[in-house]
């Protein structure tokens, strides 16, 4: 594989640009230097050719300034071809990820704390990796030596809304194979006039004559978010082509064949535990591991994903090593050789062929692992794992028992997503009986509000005792939700040691912590503070300015759930206390 030299032309767009009715934040959207509206939602745009002397080439990337190390340029070429097993002949969408090798490059790059701040955590900005969305076309073609067109158009970005960027594929793709570059340069000019993406609103996103038309959740939104009002689509011509989702994978169409160990898939998600996932093409791995990574919802996946992985990959050794445990990583593969390299791993899902009519594919088996010996493996769920949980029997008979008249009813008159929504729910429902029994007894561990007093340190957080966790489950665990049998309490002794519990105890914990720091700054703007300076010395009034101003600093970068009105309180309750000092304390604390 080489890299070939190339980039596309910068496009440095002067006037005023607009997306949509929406007119908030226009002012600061003239100012914006160019791209910075294109960077909300993508890196760059970049594409991969198949040269017959080179191999894999990157052919363009645009915007140009945008820079990728050699070794990202390397990953991207590979990861964006479908493996010589899949024989993959036509259009193919997919998407892999790929870990970022240093810090953002784009000189136009904004910060990430507006949208985090608000977005739900699944949904935040990929710190260190980026997503690649891939549209991949393979036809035969008498002009090209080797007999075949084989060209792959390539979204780099750090949000994981895989449904936006496939349809924006779909749009983009086609007409990019016929009109190349130009097309290429027009399409990004139109994302460059996009609204930034903000949770919690409706966004029109207008390209290539076609608006879509998205509603980015928000962390306050509920569970089930509801799709963009029709009440938005008014005045807009042509009609907007609506997503319901920005992000979610259709559980039912990839769980199809593995509809009987969801429960199984979903307690080995939860528990952190190495899988591979064994599939015919990079289409179905990188929807199947996307699938099982979003089944937690809305606990964030806390380990590392690759929805399509290659032996080329540059993290290729690290990964399958045999000299240590294997790393709590969900792997889409398509090449069998990895039935080998990773025959120690011990969660290995093996996908066979989808097929192509309507019927519920067969079900595939749970097999022990000593029975992966040869590289044309049968399809099953290859694990000694055994389920903490029993199986919901009344949602399987629902999902599996359905007439044939009815399974063609789904693929002409029925969407998948009636099916999926089940589906969702289901796993939703199981999360949050779950979880919920921690939130509980993690808000056991707050300080009481009327411990915090202003002019004190704020009481700590107290710590968590698991013992006195499962104790309290026999009063207030998850069978007051959740109809399923099994060793709960099994099944949360484990969870304790994988990097999920990590993760949610320390974003809660950080949470936690901010909300403590928020009460403490609004008791300090409650209370009477020319009464507390009465007896100070200037040390301590210093010290109260900085601190202050510390408080004051955090809560405006979105750090501190604070309301406006306490803000502003502080505000004055800082340029008073300064103005009660003498001057030559007041020069230092506000120089020129």
């Amino acid at each position: 594989m080489e890299v070939r030299a190339g980039a596309g032309p910068r496009c440095t767009g002067d006037g005023l640009r607009t997306a949509g009715p929406k007119s908030s934040g226009r002012a600061a959207r003239v100012s914006a230097p160019p791209w910075a509206r294109f960077s909300a939602w993508l890196e760059c745009v970049c594409v991969v050719t198949f040269d017959l002397e080179l191999g894999q080439a990157l052919e363009l990337v645009y915007p140009s300034d945008f820079r990728l190390t050699d070794k990202e340029k390397s990953s991207i070429c590979y990861l964006s071809f479908p493996d010589s097993h899949s024989g993959c002949l036509g259009d193919t969408q997919f998407s892999f990820r790929m870990r970022q090798c240093g810090g953002h490059r784009s000189p136009w790059h904004a910060d990430d704390q507006p949208y985090n701040s608000k977005a739900p955590m699944t949904l935040q900005r990929e710190p260190a990796h980026y997503i690649g969305y891939v549209y991949f076309r393979q036809v035969k073609d008498s002009s090209v030596k080797r007999g075949y067109f084989q060209k792959s158009l390539v979204l780099l970005s750090r949000l994981p809304f895989v449904r936006l960027f496939q349809s924006l594929l779909s749009l983009m793709a086609p007409e990019y194979f016929d009109k190349l570059a130009p097309c290429l340069e027009a399409v990004c000019n139109e994302i460059d006039q996009w609204p930034a993406p903000v949770p919690g609103e409706t966004l029109n996103l207008p390209v290539m004559g076609v608006i879509i038309q998205v509603c980015i959740p928000s962390r306050v939104d509920k569970l089930e978010p509801s799709p963009p009002k029709h009440g938005d689509q008014e005045n807009l011509r042509p009609a907007p082509m609506v997503l319901t989702s920005i992000h979610e994978p259709d559980l039912f169409r990839c769980f199809r064949p593995v509809l009987t160990h969801v429960q199984t898939l979903w307690e080995l998600m939860l528990l952190g535990e190495p899988l591979v996932v064994l599939a015919p093409s990079p289409d179905v791995s990188s929807e199947m591991v996307l699938a099982l990574t979003s089944c937690l919802q809305p606990l964030k996946f806390c380990c590392d994903f690759r929805p399509y992985f290659t032996i080329h990959d540059s993290e290729f050794k690290e990964l399958t090593t045999r000299t240590q445990a294997p790393p709590n990583v969900v792997l889409g593969v398509t090449n069998p050789f990895f039935i080998k390299t990773l025959q120690h791993w011990p969660h290995i899902l093996r996908i066979g062929e989808p097929k192509i009519s309507g019927d519920l594919p067969k079900q595939i088996k749970l097999k022990k692992p000593s029975r992966l010996k040869t590289l044309d493996t049968k399809p099953g769920l290859y694990t000694a794992y055994t389920a903490h949980l029993h199986r919901d029997k009344a949602l399987l008979k629902r999902l599996l028992k359905l007439p044939a008249s009815l399974w063609q009813g789904v693929q002409k008159q029925r969407p998948w997503d009636v099916q999926s929504a089940l589906l969702k729910r289901h796993l939703l429902e199981l999360t949050q009986s779950f979880i919920i029994p921690l939130e509980h007894y993690m808000a056991s561990l707050m300080p009481l509000q009327k411990s915090i007093t202003p002019w004190k340190t704020p009481p700590q957080i107290r710590p968590f005792h698991q013992d006195d966790f499962l104790h309290s489950l026999e009063h207030a665990g998850p069978q007051l939700t959740c109809v399923l049998k099994g060793d709960w309490l099994g099944l949360y002794r484990r969870f304790f040691k994988s990097p999920h519990f990590d993760g949610w105890y320390r974003q809660r914990h950080r949470e936690m912590a901010q909300k403590l720091e928020a009460l403490h700054l609004e008791a300090i703007c409650e209370a009477n503070i020319e009464t507390w300076m009465k007896d100070k010395s200037e040390v301590e009034v210093v010290d109260l300015v900085l601190k202050l101003r510390e408080k004051l600093v955090r809560a405006q970068g979105h750090q501190l759930p604070v309301k406006e009105a306490t803000l502003h309180r502080a505000q004055l309750y800082i340029e008073m206390v300064i103005g009660s000092l003498p001057k030559d304390l007041q020069a230092v604390l506000c120089p020129p």
